[in-house]
């Protein structure tokens, strides 16, 4: 029912080869509980994988050791959720007090302004509270955002604390995908975000231009002491009449999944700001689900369409960078990347059957561009639909919600898939009629004795026309 990929950071050098510059920060969760509860997360860290990797296991032990059941209203799943995050965040900060109580203590022997003082010119004493300090920064520093969905009584509820990201998408039965995405991005440039810190005492336009706090563009987040304990001495934060940056997480749902038919997907940062970083943002939900449409169609395992899925972006990113184009100033590097796909009665490719059995839907092409141009012009992912006795050419479009309007039991208004690599639609997915596929039998042609099986492409009139043109020359027989 679940299935993740990942793929670490990566920075280009001058010849298109990618180093790696920190080891995987990214965490993430999947488990089951009683009474039909489900609990996906992904975790994005940042300054070490502490923060993300404690939040992945003490927010499983807050919300699946009897805490949910399915007599829980929705306000009662709203209440846990929001007390698990606000307690995982005091249990992290609960194991570094010794770390930090001795780096607060360590400081108090080092003179004023020893910070502008060559280490080599420091007395012996001074050099070991110094590298001793900066173990101990090492080891309480770090944060993480956070994107949780919780599944219960076939309903579906997202936390987010932070930049991930929650897609669900709804396949409908003429086989289009309706792409809502659940939540905006706790970022600089998110104007609820830009209020809430206004109304604290923080110059909110300061901080849009910005566009980051303590190095990082999220304003909401677990972890890091830094904006939490001394933010009065971060200059954007200093005026905040009290704690700016929070990790309390904004819940949507709860969603009926009653009969719903596609795939929910959870995000890391880094693998948003990859498929951006290299097609712009426009359309980047309509891309990923594009992405996981065709490989849910050929893949048996959720486990490798999520990983391959996770290499398609990282290859694209990769090679807007080596292209040169306009774009590939913004690809020299990408975090790490993470994805998590949970399917909703969507099935997965049957691989003992042929593109030409069972009646599932099986991808032509999926056209991607590496242009240079943002402009949003529109393409359809073509699709193989094999009927009962005949391949047809059929089509898939996907569209968008507004941000953040979750509209349960309504039908949103379907757009089509956009790209940047073509100004109309393509023909052979707006026709719809089967014209581009040869119709034959649904049954796959038996093989004779030799091992053959009869041709099935008419090659007569090329034959004929290779042999007006090489008239004289040597007659060589073609077998086909």
């Amino acid at each position: 029912m679940c299935g993740v990929g990942t793929a670490t950071n990566c920075v280009y050098g001058p010849d298109g080869k990618g180093t790696l510059s920190h080891p995987n920060e990214d965490g993430h969760l999947r488990f089951r509980g009683e009474d039909g509860c489900f609990l996906y997360g992904v975790f994005n860290g940042y300054d070490g994988s502490r923060v993300a990797s404690f939040a992945s296991q003490c927010l499983t032990a807050e919300l699946l050791l009897g805490q949910l059941n399915s007599s829980h209203t929705d306000n009662d799943v709203r209440r846990i959720l929001t007390q698990a995050f606000d307690v995982v965040e005091k249990s992290y900060f609960e194991t570094i007090d010794d770390a930090l109580a001795e780096k607060a203590h360590l400081s108090n022997y080092l003179p004023p302004h020893n910070e502008n003082v060559p280490f080599h010119q420091l007395s012996p004493q001074s050099q070991k509270v110094q590298e001793r300090l900066k173990e101990l920064e090492r080891e309480v520093s770090g944060g993480a955002t956070a994107v949780v969905a919780l599944i219960l009584n076939s309903k579906l509820y997202i936390a987010n604390v932070g930049t991930n990201r929650a897609l669900l998408c709804k396949s409908s039965s003429d086989g289009q995908n309706q792409v809502q995405q659940i939540g905006r991005p706790h970022s600089t440039d998110n104007e609820d975000e830009l209020q809430r810190l206004a109304a604290l005492g923080v110059d909110s336009a300061r901080v849009r231009q910005a566009g980051q706090i303590a190095g990082q563009s999220s304003t909401r987040r677990l972890g890091d002491y830094r904006v939490k304990f001394n933010y009065n001495e971060i200059d954007l934060l200093s005026a905040a009449k009290t704690r700016p940056i929070i990790a309390e997480p904004e819940i949507h749902g709860s969603q009926s999944l009653d009969s719903v038919t596609g795939f929910l997907l959870l995000m890391s940062e880094g693998l948003i700001n990859a498929l951006e970083s290299a097609h712009g943002p426009e359309q980047a939900n309509q891309e990923i689900v594009a992405m996981v449409a065709a490989e849910l169609a050929l893949q048996t395992s959720l486990e490798t369409v999520s990983q391959s899925v996770v290499e398609r972006v990282k290859r694209l990113h990769h090679d807007v960078y080596v292209s040169g184009r306009q774009r590939a100033t913004y690809c020299s590097r990408h975090e790490d990347m993470t994805l998590l796909i949970r399917t909703l009665n969507y099935p997965l490719a049957d691989g003992v059957l042929t593109p030409t059995q069972g009646g599932r839907i099986y991808p032509v092409s999926v056209p991607y561009s590496n242009s240079q141009s943002t402009s949003k012009t529109s393409v359809t992912l073509s699709l193989v639909m094999p009927s009962q006795n005949t391949l047809t050419n059929g089509t898939n479009t996907a569209s968008t919600l507004e941000e953040g309007t979750p509209t349960p039991g309504s039908q949103s208004p379907t757009a089509t898939l956009q790209s940047t690599n073509t100004q109309t639609q393509s023909s052979s997915s707006s026709s719809g009629d089967g014209s581009l596929f040869r119709q034959r039998g649904s049954q796959a042609a038996q093989p004779d004795e030799t091992g053959r099986v009869p041709p099935y492409v008419d090659f007569s009139q090329f034959y004929h026309l290779w042999g007006s043109d090489h008239s004289d020359s040597q007659s060589v027989p073609i077998r086909s």
